[in-house]
């Protein structure tokens, strides 16, 4: 190849490299920030974690803030779009540690598997769910968001299975799981002391930038 061949083909690589790089930099996992708000300064805004760090994380003027409110396990009728938080079962099915009913304006959003950092081992799979099932006890958490359909109670309990493509997942979830519903909000919300669970990305000058916020009402920790 003639060297001015060589030449374009490097200055094409250098090219494509950086779209490449901001693709890697788009697609890194999100950080989620749980704690409570010391205050919010004009964008930002500055959380107490559960172990005690004050993070400041950045509020776009787009960010969306959230209420949780509570709910019950009337709230998981056929079709609904939920969240679950669970503990994956000997049978390979999940127990359901908390259960979040979305907003018909949240469908759909962040379908497939991915981890999840409640604790070790914990994973996030949002889908559509439909039929029923049954679980076993103990193992490690995850995440399930889905739609709901054909949900059946025995004791109490009811079972769900989570459908995404690519796969599917039984969710048990016990008669004393909490259940909250996602609620419209805004920045009043973030009065101090109120609890909260944002999910930021980290820009290259390290400053964490909320893509969403989620406010318990009232006392209400969010449970995810």
């Amino acid at each position: 190849m003639p060297r001015s061949s060589f030449g374009r083909l490097a200055a094409l690589v250098a090219l494509c490299a950086v779209p490449l790089a901001a693709a890697a930099q788009a697609e890194a996992p999100p950080v989620h920030v749980r704690g409570d708000v010391v205050r919010l300064d004009g964008d930002t805004l500055l959380v107490r974690t559960r172990g005690g760090t004050v993070v400041p994380v950045a509020l776009g003027a787009q960010t969306p803030v959230s209420g949780l409110a509570r709910a019950d396990a009337s709230a998981l009728t056929d079709g609904a779009f939920i969240g679950t938080t669970a503990v994956a079962q000997a049978d390979g099915t999940l127990r359901a540690v908390e259960v979040h009913v979305f907003p018909e304006s949240m469908r759909g959003r962040g379908e497939g598997h991915r981890p999840w950092d409640l604790q070790a081992g914990a994973s996030m799979t949002n889908g559509t769910m439909s039929g029923t099932g049954s679980s076993g006890g103990g193992g490690e958490a995850s995440m399930t968001n889905g739609t709901v359909a054909g949900a059946t109670g025995a004791g109490g309990d009811r079972s769900l299975t989570v459908r995404y493509a690519g796969g599917e997942q039984t969710v048990r979830v016990p008669r004393d799981v909490p259940v909250v519903k996602v609620v419209p909000g805004d920045r009043a919300l973030l009065r101090p002391g109120a609890h909260v669970f944002a999910i930021a990305g980290r820009g290259t000058d390290s400053v964490l930038t909320a893509r969403a916020v989620l406010v318990g009402e009232g006392k209400l920790v969010p449970p995810m």
